[in-house]
């Protein structure tokens, strides 16, 4: 199970920090993503990261968001900054590639312009 939160209502330039916990006892073994589905659009990856901690993001977000991991809680994190309308969706976590998981609710970010 997957539960999102940070999400809400910001303005353009503004930032949030994403959170997302998941159950189980795996959490460590994968590599975590963060996605967002905008009204009428499909879900995109937007960052994720490795077991190891390696990182990759998507070219729009590159240098404004930065994807963690906290093993211990079974977290994954997104610290996003200058956000911009356009980036209003919600935002899911799920494990890389292969999701693994019901996607859940996911939490909503909107960016007023």
């Amino acid at each position: 199970q997957l539960q999102a939160s940070g999400g809400g209502l910001v303005q353009a330039g503004g930032s949030l920090r994403l959170s997302c916990a998941a159950s189980g006892r795996t959490f460590s073994r994968h590599a975590w993503g963060w996605y967002r589905q905008a009204p009428g659009k499909q879900r995109e990856l937007v960052a994720a990261i490795s077991s190891d901690g390696g990182k990759n993001y998507a070219d729009s977000v590159k240098g404004r968001f930065t994807i963690s991991r906290d093993n211990g809680k079974n977290t994954v994190y997104l610290q996003m900054y200058s956000l911009k309308s356009e980036e209003t969706a919600v935002y899911y976590c799920n494990t890389y590639l292969r999701p693994i998981y019901a996607w859940g609710q996911g939490t909503q970010v909107t960016v007023s312009s």
